[in-house]
């Protein structure tokens, strides 16, 4: 096995730190190269799952017309959560999508098992689990090659797996939006805008 040094760390830590979560008004119009994209999906794969069941899919969305009545759904669930947030008036004026400016958008599809799987047993959620880690190496590695990534939330997965025909045996986990941006943001947007402060690791980190 390669043994990594300072440099390597370094290198990893500057990606970790420089990740963003990229919206709509940053992508421009320039295809993602298939050798690049065949790098973030095999990243991707190499993530850990639990008892190496390996229960991801990627569906590719490059269809106008499916994106477009992604975009519809994304449009509707986002009118439902302004209501919730009606005391911030800040988060009318967020880009919170990218679904129709990225180049790319990617389903993440988890397969739910057929039989008893390893270390699933007694937490049944590790498998969905384990293509979060998939997701989150494509993530570091699309950055990696300076493409942004973007998760989109505000979807109803029932939804979206009706317009890209998904069978019941998938659950979706993420909808993710790629492309080359104009800008990496220095630090995140929503910490940027004021929405809400970092927390310091001496409050997320508990010894007993």
């Amino acid at each position: 096995m390669n043994r990594f040094e300072p440099r390597d760390q370094e290198t990893l830590k500057a990606i970790l730190s420089a990740r963003r979560d990229v919206r709509g008004h940053h992508f421009f119009d320039k295809p993602i190269e298939p050798t690049v994209l065949n790098a973030l999906l095999e990243a991707a794969v190499s993530a850990p799952s639990v008892g190496f069941s390996q229960p991801w899919k990627f569906v590719i969305v490059q269809d106008a017309a499916k994106r477009e009545a992604i975009y519809d759904e994304f449009v509707k669930e986002n009118a439902k959560a302004a209501k919730m947030f009606h005391n911030n008036p800040r988060y009318v004026s967020l880009k919170l999508e990218g679904i129709k400016e990225s180049p790319l958008n990617i389903a993440v599809l988890y397969q739910k098992p057929a039989k008893i799987v390893l270390g699933q047993t007694t937490q049944k959620k590790m498998g969905e689990y384990s293509v979060v880690c998939a997701i989150q190496n494509l993530w570091l590695t699309a950055r990696a090659y300076n493409i942004g990534v973007g998760w989109v939330s505000i979807l109803r997965a029932k939804q979206v797996k009706k317009v890209l025909g998904i069978s019941k045996e998938y659950k979706l986990v993420g909808y993710l939006t790629l492309g080359y941006v104009s800008e990496f943001l220095d630090e995140p947007e929503l910490l940027k805008l004021g929405w809400d402060r970092k927390k310091n690791l001496e409050e997320v980190v508990q010894w007993v």
